[in-house]
This record gives structure tokens, sequence and C-alpha cells, in this order.
């Protein structure tokens, strides 16, 4: 007797859904038949229409051709699994995509997942958030339709003290996202922003659960405007902020936008963990905002202004001061001086 668990029927469905999309995408828009996806399938044909009317309700168009079968004419910008999947090469992050329509934070929901032990490369994503989380406590606007709110669970066999590599990652991958799919040309503020024209369109939360020597899973938490409009904007803003839409002046496609993200995501990861660091931190510099620029530090405790002369090792900021001092600073909120 196998001690397999049957999978539930819910999986089942997604699965068979994301087939019958490939299996349209493979045909380029022709027809297909409900007879060739039937045998595929190894389903019946009454399944076949089950699975069609279910893709419909979602927002696909799919025309039913008499007595040829199906074609699929347009698919919706719905953050569902089936079509993220659809089309995406990854290794590992993004091998598992788990979507909601509405979430009080895919970071929370992702933390949930890794302690009862997911997988890594585990992806959490949501057309909405009613608690989104930005950094030192801040909320993060997530209104629905919009934006691509994402969390990813890595287990990196890394120290807690080598963890903010992974935050200059993410912002690695996003602005190539960013890049590849609206054709803008994103800049990286230290440590989590992205700018676009000087605008804020992106930010990262990075949140781990450790030990004192190895890290036990690490949650990469990434928001990025894509489609909001101004009037969606809050008027209490620490920092001018933007989205895709506004800054191409044209809306951006978001399956296409993740998809292109979590392929960055699994690459850099993967890169990282036979390189490490270093080729990340090129990667960073390369897109930085604020290397060679003099800027002014809030740490909190107090004011540091200097000019950027790069990141250290495990990824702080590296300013040298008026009277000739070079800091090392961990965290704060960093703007540009003149």
């Amino acid at each position: 007797m196998s001690g397999e668990r049957p999978r539930p029927a819910e999986s089942t469905d997604r699965d068979m859904d994301r087939k019958i999309l490939e299996l349209f995408r493979c045909h380029s828009g022709g027809v297909v038949s409900g007879e060739a996806l039937s045998t595929l399938l190894g389903v019946s044909r009454t399944a076949v229409w089950k699975h069609i009317k279910n893709l419909k309700s979602l927002g696909y168009r799919i025309e039913s051709v008499p007595s040829r079968g199906y074609r699929l004419v347009a698919s919706p910008d719905i953050l569902i699994q089936a079509e993220v999947s659809a089309g995406l090469v990854v290794r590992r992050i993004g091998s598992h995509v788990v979507c909601f329509r509405e979430t009080g934070s895919t970071n929370t929901v992702a933390s949930h997942l890794a302690a009862e032990g997911a997988a890594e490369g585990t992806v959490v994503l949501a057309d909405a958030q009613t608690g989104g989380k930005g950094r030192l406590g801040r909320r993060w606007e997530s209104p629905p339709g919009v934006n691509v709110y994402c969390s990813v669970i890595l287990r990196p066999p890394i120290s807690p003290l080598h963890s903010p590599q992974l935050t200059l990652l993410s912002a690695v991958a996003t602005a190539e996202a960013i890049e590849r799919t609206s054709g803008l040309v994103p800049a990286i503020k230290w440590p989590n922003d992205i700018l676009v024209n000087g605008f804020k369109v992106a930010g990262m939360l990075n949140e781990l659960s450790a030990e004192t020597e190895r890290v036990e899973y690490l949650v990469l938490g990434i928001g990025v405007n894509i489609n909001m409009e101004r009037d969606q904007f809050p008027g209490d803003l620490r920092y001018p902020a933007s989205s895709l839409a506004l800054e191409a002046g044209r809306t951006v496609e978001r399956i296409p936008f993740v998809r292109a993200l979590l392929e960055s995501l699994d690459r850099l990861y993967d890169e990282y963990l036979l390189k490490g660091f270093p080729p990340v931190r090129d990667a960073w510099l390369a897109r930085s905002a604020v290397m060679g620029r003099r800027v002014k530090v809030d740490g909190g405790a107090g004011i540091l202004v200097g000019t950027v002369e790069g990141i250290d090792e495990i990824g702080a900021l590296l300013v040298r001061t008026a009277g000739g001092s070079l800091e090392r600073v961990l965290a704060g909120d960093v703007s540009l001086e003149g």
C-alpha cells in the first residue's frame, strides 16, 4: 500500500488549467481540438470542457470553433498560478507559486509557509494586500489590480550577518525585470529602493528566521508599482513615488513582469550560491543611484553626511565624511545632497 498522500483536487485542477494554457501557447493562437486536448491530458472531453469554462471564468478569452476545437484569443492580466508558471524558465525560484486575490501581507504568508517547511524557491503573490509592510514598520500601499506584491522563500547556507546581501540581490533582480519589460532605466538607492527618473517605483523588505550561526529561512519581499495612477498614491509619502506605467507612458503587463522578475532572481541566486557576493556587489554598484554621490544618512540616532565610496563585503554602505573618516552604514534612510 502506497504511503503517498493524495493531491488535493484544487491543486490537480490548477495543474490541468496550466497544462491547457501551455498547449494553447504551443499552437500560437491556432485551434486545438477537444479530442487532442483530451488525449494529451489523459482526461475526458467533458473534463476538458469543464476546465475551459473555468479558464473563461478567470477572464481568458477562448473561442469555440465548431467542428474544430478551441482557440485562445487573449489572456487576462491577473496573478494566478497557471498564468505565472506558463513559459516560466527557472530552476528553483518560482518552481512553486501560491497566488491570492487578497491577503494581509505576502511576507507574513511566506513566513508561515517557511516555518511549516515550504521548499526553497516558493513564491507568494497577491493581487492586493490589506497590510502591506515597508521598512521600519511603515505601510506599503497595496491597491488591487495594478501592482506586484511578491515574497520569495530562501534557505541560503549563510550566517545571519550576511543576509543583507540578498536584499541587494533582490534589488538587482527587480531592476533587471523593470528594464526588460518596460524599457525604463532604473537605479538602486541603498539599501532597497528602485528609482526611475528620481521617483521610487519599488522597494524590498528582507525578513528572516535565524539561529546564531545560520539562517533557517529568509523571506524576500518585493513590491513594485506597475500601473498605479497618480490619484492612487497617498498624500503623506516620505519620498516621491511613481509607477512604471506613469514613467513609461504606457501600461505594463504584470504577468510578463513577474516572469522576468522570477527568472532574474533565480539566475542571480544560483550565481550567488556558486560564486558568493562579489558578482551581486558588482551588479548593484553598476546600477547604484548613490555611488560617488554626496548623501545624507538618517540612522535614527543622528545624521551622517558624506560621499558614498561603495558597499562592503556584507552590503553595508561606505560613506567618506568631510573629516576624512570612512563610516559603515548598516541601516538608515539615505537621501541625495545636491
